[in-house]
């Protein structure tokens, strides 16, 4: 009957008609499979719940377009993948488009209008170099690998490289690419929000208030969340409507009365973040002295109520030879020292091992004589570790000698045998308070009068602790004035730890689950090149002739199959 209808004189016209009634029916069907193992191309629940409830349209502009590298042609691709599943989510309510920044405009002045408004979305020019012809070398060309959202007259931007180190060009991309969902369903989430959480910075024991907390408060807090500065003795007890507390490189001890405050906000819920330095240890008493100088304790009081959560900050200094680089005097010609940028070990590069997804993903962060800390038995707490030193680590007990020259042979090299040493953990559960059998009548009377009865212990809750009070602290150059925090003053380096902090304080307020596709894992299958270079040779001559033979085997086939039929 087929072959009837094929060989009628409208049988070609009823099989197209059949097979557009059959895309047309095939249409109203959404469906997907994600064949690859890490699942890249799955969004999550939180984010598909986001989408569904959007209440108006989102526009996305991505500035990925033109004449690219490689790298990055991949990472448009897979945005536009990644906006094409989000479209069709939402139901059309999120629209997107591909731009070429600066295609266009008429001189240097609109563009560089155009470079100082991206900028201050956040969206920074990525200098790469690109292959012009063989034998003509390469040229500079900037490229934007980021995205503009709008939302009603709501506008934000996201760079899809911000934390990512950019010395490792292929694997910055690959995590790129991992952290796409993420951030674009954080943006989305962030601009369609019309409140957001209040913020403290506690003041009262020393807190830094001046210019190296500039970016700190002005460009992390103030920019995302609403924000005020708590002084903790002006209060008989920290507000609840403050979602999260920053207590950051404290230098006066804390009293029982600031610690039950303290201890008390997290009965009730609050969320705590703790920067802190247990050895006085700075460059500016390094520069101050001569050469070197003995980091000493701080005294803070601190110890019992970090205990009682599960923690402890050890009296020492963590030296690693993955470290940031400072000007060090290497020699003297015609008496005038020679300066060079040097590995100095107190200033450690933290990474993640844990694969949590407040930092996976993530750059390198930037920590200035960090102490390490160990987890103590805490019944209810879970502990996780978000940062910690490489496996060429070692541990200076105090009193601990700083100098400038701390590795001067071989043999200080072989005694970098520490592995991953804690320097930042994350606590969960329900914590105990400090005070359960110890609270004073006064103290009690105290809350009361406050309107915050004694607690015992807390509801499922959250903290951080981070033994390295300068890890939210930023540089400050004469020139340039405050730089960002994590960033290099020297070389201009910029390490995450700005996009640490901001996805510690999400991690702790947001309860859409988003976060959590942080965690995606991006697994780059490259080529063997030792085994490519050494069958260079055959792997061409067999992509080269395969196909070929392929065909020609084809052809044989078919002609002793058809000389087999007609033969008969």
């Amino acid at each position: 009957m087929i072959n009837r209808l094929i060989r009628s004189t409208y049988g070609w016209v009823i099989a197209g008609l059949l097979l557009v009634l059959i895309n047309w029916l095939f249409s109203f069907l959404n469906f997907r499979s994600d064949l690859t193992a890490e699942k890249r191309y799955t969004v999550s629940d939180a984010t598909r719940k986001l989408l569904k409830g959007l209440d108006g349209d989102v526009y996305v502009t991505v500035l990925l377009q033109g004449d690219l590298p490689a790298g990055f042609k991949k990472l448009a691709g897979s945005t536009g993948d990644m906006l094409a599943e989000f479209r069709s989510i939402s139901g059309n309510k999120l629209q997107y488009r591909f731009e070429h920044p600066g295609a266009g405009l008429p001189d240097s002045t609109s563009r560089g209008e155009l470079i100082d408004s991206l900028r201050r979305l956040g969206i920074n020019a990525t200098n790469v170099k690109a292959q012009t012809k063989e034998g003509e070398g390469q040229e500079q060309q900037l490229v934007y690998p980021g995205a503009v959202i709008s939302y009603k007259d709501r506008s934000a931007g996201i760079d899809f490289l911000q934390g990512q180190n950019f010395q490792d060009g292929l694997s910055s991309l690959n995590n790129a690419e991992a952290l796409l969902e993420y951030k674009l369903a954080s943006s989305i989430q962030k601009i369609m929000q019309d409140t957001v959480p209040l913020i403290g910075y506690l003041a009262g024991n020393g807190e830094p208030l001046d210019q190296r907390v500039y970016d700190l408060i002005e460009n992390t807090l103030r920019a995302n969340y609403a924000f005020r500065i708590l002084p903790i003795d002006a209060v008989p007890a920290v507000p609840q409507m403050f979602k999260a507390l920053l207590v950051v490189k404290p230098i006066q001890p804390f009293s029982d009365a600031q610690k039950l405050k303290l201890d008390q906000y997290v009965m009730q819920g609050g969320k705590l973040i703790w920067m802190i330095d247990n050895l006085y240890a700075s460059i500016d008493s390094l520069q101050r002295s001569e050469g070197q100088f003995i980091a000493f304790d701080m005294g803070l009081n601190l110890d019992d109520i970090f205990f009682k959560y599960g923690v402890r900050i050890n009296q020492d200094l963590v030296q690693d030879l993955q470290c940031d680089k400072i000007p060090s005097v290497v020699g003297s010609v015609g008496g005038k020292p020679q300066i060079q940028l040097l590995p100095w070990p107190y200033f450690p590069l933290l990474r993640n091992n844990s694969g949590h997804p407040i930092a996976k993903n993530l750059d390198y962060v930037l920590s200035q004589f960090p102490q390490s800390l160990d987890t103590v038995a805490s019944p209810g707490i879970r502990k996780t570790i978000l940062l910690a030193s490489s496996p060429e680590s070692r541990i200076l007990n105090a009193p601990a000698r700083v100098e400038w020259a701390s590795v001067r042979n071989e043999e200080d090299l072989k005694t970098f045998t520490r592995q991953n040493v804690p320097v930042a953990v994350l606590l969960e559960g329900n914590f105990q308070s400090l005070y359960a059998n110890r609270l004073t009548k006064s103290m009690g009377d105290s809350l009361i009068a406050a309107g915050q009865p004694f607690k015992v212990a807390s509801t499922d809750n959250k903290m951080i602790i981070v033994a390295d009070g300068d890890l939210a602290l930023n540089m400050v150059d004469k020139n340039e004035g405050p730089l960002q925090m994590g960033t290099n003053m020297y070389t201009k380096q910029q390490y995450a730890n700005r996009e640490f902090l901001l996805n510690s304080l999400e991690y702790m307020l947001d309860q859409s689950g988003i976060l959590e596709t942080r965690g995606k894992d991006y697994t780059l299958r490259l080529l063997d090149k030792t085994r490519y270079e050494d069958r260079k040779s055959f792997w061409q001559l067999v992509n080269t002739l395969l196909p070929v033979l392929l065909v020609i085997v084809l052809i044989a086939l078919y002609q002793y199959f058809r000389k087999m039929k007609y033969s008969r």
